[in-house]
């Protein structure tokens, strides 16, 4: 049933997702109230939020009847056994990318939740960074022309290795960690591709789970190659968009997430502003001109998501869409294993 009163939320974690993207974003939608972070640092949490309530275990919240949605910004191995007692409980549920560690676990999460007729949703954020919402405007302009090759890079300048749990052993490594917003934002184009074809592997010494990832979505009138590396030192190529009348071309990353990490409040003058905007190629003179488009908008996410609950919109990232990305992810992995292409289940095409 939609919900007519106040959504109180729970952010599950205060690592770098809770503090930097949840737990600001949902303070800051109208329509839901941040009443709880799970953490066992309390005193962190009370030093940003000190009127939220801090639970010190995920059971906690569970049986919290004044919490109405689970926001899961835990680490990966445990969003599936999570989202699966959350759905269960009763309680609608956001996961934080990856969905799940395997296709078969996020299965098993949209099975409970059809039969529990419950909410979830996968942060699929970097749908609404400045760049990819100006590369839509692009598209739908038809100055392009037909996309016939795409290029996207995920980069990052890190090559030490961390003890954490994103570089773990059998965490996925930058494939499930950085790929997942490559492939959801090139679903959202283009749909399903025909087939993938990957490359994973370990360029840091140390490194225990890949940190160097390269595919090529093959569709049947364009190609799409996705990169995401974490030993680039000038990670300035983002997008080079190529179509029959011209190019798009575009450095630099979306603003958001550092702006949230610099203390800058949700939605204040400059929020999501690029400070690099693309840059169209004209196909026939080649001349170069600014591209400029809208503002990054994450907190469109959360806005959509407390629609949803009340019953006034749709789920912004539903679970067949987060399911088509975890196939996607799934088949680049077995595409490196077998060094070939693997073919990929047919599914909607825009």
């Amino acid at each position: 049933m939609p919900r007519t009163g106040p959504i109180n939320v729970a952010v599950v974690g205060f690592g770098n997702a809770g503090r930097t993207f949840h737990a600001p974003l949902v303070a800051a939608c109208p329509g839901l109230m941040l009443h709880t972070i799970v953490s066992s640092r309390a005193g962190e949490v009370k030093a940003v939020w000190p009127d939220v309530r801090v639970a010190p275990d995920f059971a906690t919240v569970l049986a919290d009847p004044e919490v109405h949605l689970v926001v899961l910004a835990t680490p990966d191995a445990l969003h599936a056994e999570q989202a699966k007692a959350a759905l269960e409980a009763g309680k609608a549920v956001v996961v934080d990318k990856p969905f799940a560690l395997t296709l078969d676990d996020a299965r098993a999460v949209v099975a409970v939740a059809k039969a529990r007729g419950g909410f979830l949703s996968v942060f699929q954020n970097r749908r609404w960074d400045a760049d990819f919402l100006a590369l839509q405007a692009e598209i739908a302009s038809g100055r392009l022309g037909e996309i016939v090759t795409v290029e996207t890079r995920y980069d990052r300048p890190r090559p030490v290795v961390l003890d954490r749990w994103r570089e773990a052993e059998g965490s996925g490594g930058v494939w499930l960690d950085l790929g997942p917003h490559l492939v959801d934002q090139i679903l959202t184009l283009f749909g399903m591709p025909d087939a993938i074809t990957c490359d994973l592997t370990i360029q840091r010494e140390g490194g225990r789970s890949p940190d160097w990832a390269h595919a090529v979505l093959r569709y049947p009138d364009r190609r799409v190659v996705l990169n995401a590396a974490m030993v680039v030192a000038a990670p300035d190529v983002r997008f080079a968009v190529h179509g029959t009348k011209g190019s798009w071309l575009k450095s630099g990353l979306d603003v958001q997430e550092p702006q949230s990490k610099a203390g800058m409040a949700v939605g204040a003058p400059g929020w999501g502003v690029d400070p690099s905007p693309g840059v169209f190629v004209d196909g026939e003179t080649f001349e170069r001109t600014p591209a400029p488009g809208p503002a990054g908008n994450y907190p469109a996410y959360y806005a959509a998501v407390a629609a949803a609950l009340r019953g006034e919109g749709e789920n912004p990232v539903t679970p067949e869409q987060a399911l088509r990305v975890m196939e996607v992810l799934e088949a680049g992995v077995e595409s490196a294993r077998i060094r070939a292409e693997v073919q990929l289940a047919p599914g909607p095409q825009s």
